[in-house]
């Protein structure tokens, strides 16, 4: 097994507590309503309601498509979450899990720096692909930019 690491930021112009709130606290509710291109069909909790230990599975339109979600921390004093996604077809027997953690933080500017760790724990000499790194970050890019202007064109959410 190899631990490939892959770290990157992430500016928007929501303070660090609103995007906690938006992106973790209610990410369930709000990031399929204002990302619907990532065709999600549903986010259910199997284990728990968010807090660590809690487990959730992610259906996407596509039937066949799905993912499972560990919470590992969350901490809304010091705006930290990490999770684990352990199970899914995306996985495709190369993966053992990947992990998140994203640490939110004031910018200059009145706004939030994400600042996200994945780590890629593969099975066997599977190797992680720079393409596949850039695809990952590129949907994260994707969602915090998308709520980020979804809550400054509405901020009383």
């Amino acid at each position: 097994m190899g631990i490939f690491t892959y770290q990157y930021e992430v500016i928007t112009e929501i303070p660090p507590a609103k995007m906690f709130k938006a992106c973790i606290l209610d990410g369930e509710n709000r990031i399929p309503k204002v990302v619907p291109d990532q065709a999600f069909k549903s986010i259910d909790y199997i284990e728990g309601n968010g807090e660590p230990g809690s487990i959730k599975k992610i259906t996407f339109e596509e039937a066949s498509h799905y993912m499972v979600e560990k919470v590992e921390a969350s901490d809304k004093d010091e705006l930290v979450y990490s999770y684990s996604v352990i199970e899914g077809n995306v996985f495709m027997n190369k993966l053992e899990k990947i992990t998140y953690e994203t640490k939110l933080e004031p910018s200059s500017a009145g706004g939030s720096i994400s600042k996200i760790s994945c780590k890629y724990y593969t099975i066997g000499d599977f190797g992680i692909t720079e393409e596949g790194l850039k695809a990952g970050k590129e949907k994260a890019l994707q969602i915090l930019k998308a709520v980020d202007a979804y809550i400054l064109a509405n901020p009383r959410h």
